[in-house]
């Protein structure tokens, strides 16, 4: 048989039905959630006009995350993980129904942290599940497919929810956010149990098991690749994000439309690399893949910063954005095959806040440090930490890694 196109190659996991459902579930999720994200900014900021709220709503958004991570891992091995993920999808809409209904801003954040949470537990979730619903040689095609729609989500879902508060309020983009939540609840619990975990973990005890996850990503060469790569260039991303505002405006002087076109083309970059990622994979190996993209990262953002315009810079953004996109499909691909199944969801979620957490930490520094005039050279900084990135990235994710999958789960499509 001749070998498919491409394009169609890269949709191949679609016709797996187990996959396609998770597919689904995760589009419409991932597109709600971020049309709701605007929506929830621009509702704490009209109630109260303070930055210090809306601050605490972009907050949030990634520190339920870091919490899950550092306290609560070990539950998407000990637990079901089709019953998990549907809980999530249950109190997420839970949260939306109950927003609309909200009093002033503190209960707005309240909620929004719960739902934080909930996503906490559900995105790790997949991601752990993803290799026993593919065969192993579709796993980067899978990973592209899960990581392309979270990108488009990122880059349309906030322009539409932006369109549809300035319209009709808040309200609707909340309750909208939460259909997405039940129609994913259901696709996901059509999805058999024994499809998304081979096995559950079987406890030593809450803290022990904790221990355990932390354990395997400081064993693993694979999982430190990721931790000490993707950590390294969290001070970059951290650092380009909270600068790239200014770099429109001040160093460009192309006022808001500069930020959104840099913006947006960051996105679209996104798009680009995560769709492609599995061919770049599957051609030149994770290692090598991995490191070209944090590679093509530095290049990217560094040129981006040096340009002398905005338009020159939102080109080499996209090719930033590329690099991107391979690059955060490498780290789950990495995770995935250097963990057993049973402490695959840990491992993630340790991942997830570290990495997270040193991210958080570079936007704090940069935005702390950086003067008004000086956006260019944060970038040129950050694509220092990307270059010194994909060293170790290369280094560290050389190493063999075993599959852990049970041949069984995949034979079950």
């Amino acid at each position: 048989m001749a070998r498919p196109a491409s394009a169609l190659r890269q949709l191949q996991p679609l016709r797996l039905p187990g996959f396609r459902l998770l597919f689904l579930s995760t589009l419409g999720s991932s597109f709600g959630t971020l049309l709701a994200a605007i929506a929830l900014a621009i509702d704490v900021k009209d109630r109260t006009n303070a930055g210090i709220w809306v601050g605490a709503v972009l907050v949030v958004d990634f520190l339920p995350t870091i919490l899950v991570g550092l306290t609560l891992g070990p539950l998407i091995d000990r637990l079901e993980r089709r019953k998990l993920m549907v809980a999530a999808d249950i109190v997420g809409a839970a949260v939306f129904c109950l927003l609309p209904f909200a009093g002033n801003a503190g209960q707005i954040v309240a909620l929004a942290f719960v739902a934080g949470i909930a996503s906490g537990f559900f995105r790790p979730a997949v991601y752990a599940g993803v290799p026993n619903l593919v065969p192993e040689e579709e796993l980067p095609q899978a990973n592209a497919l899960l990581q392309t729609v979270e990108n488009a989500s990122w880059a349309v879902g906030p322009v539409i929810g932006g369109v549809l508060t300035a319209v009709a309020g808040p309200h609707l983009a909340y309750w909208i956010d939460a259909v997405s939540f039940v129609i994913s609840a259901v696709l996901v619990s059509r999805i058999p149990a024994r499809m998304l975990q081979s096995a559950t973990a079987l406890t030593r005890g809450h803290w022990t098991d904790l221990k355990e996850g932390f354990v395997t990503v400081l064993r693993s060469r694979p999982l430190l690749a990721v931790l000490v790569a993707w950590g390294i260039a969290g001070i970059g991303i951290g650092s380009i994000s909270v600068s790239e505002v200014f770099l429109a405006n001040n160093t460009f002087g192309a006022g808001d439309f500069g930020y959104g076109l840099l913006f947006g083309a960051i996105g679209t970059g996104l798009v680009v690399g995560s769709f492609w990622s599995g061919s770049v994979t599957d051609r030149f190996g994770t290692p090598r893949a991995y490191a070209a993209a944090l590679a093509l990262m530095a290049l990217g953002f560094g040129l981006a910063g040096l340009s002398p315009n905005v338009w020159l810079a939102a080109l080499f953004c996209v090719i930033g954005g590329v690099g991107d996109g391979i690059a955060i499909v490498c780290n789950a691909l990495l995770v995935q095959k250097g963990a057993r199944d049973e402490v695959r969801g840990r491992a993630l979620t340790v991942l997830m806040s570290g990495t997270m957490t040193v991210q958080a930490l570079g936007t704090i520094l940069a935005g702390a440090l950086m003067p008004a005039n000086g956006a260019r050279w944060v970038w040129v900084f950050g694509s220092l930490a990307f270059a010194v990135a994909a060293v170790f990235g290369f280094v560290l994710a050389r190493a063999p890694a075993q599959r852990h999958t049970a041949p069984a789960e995949v034979g079950a499509q």
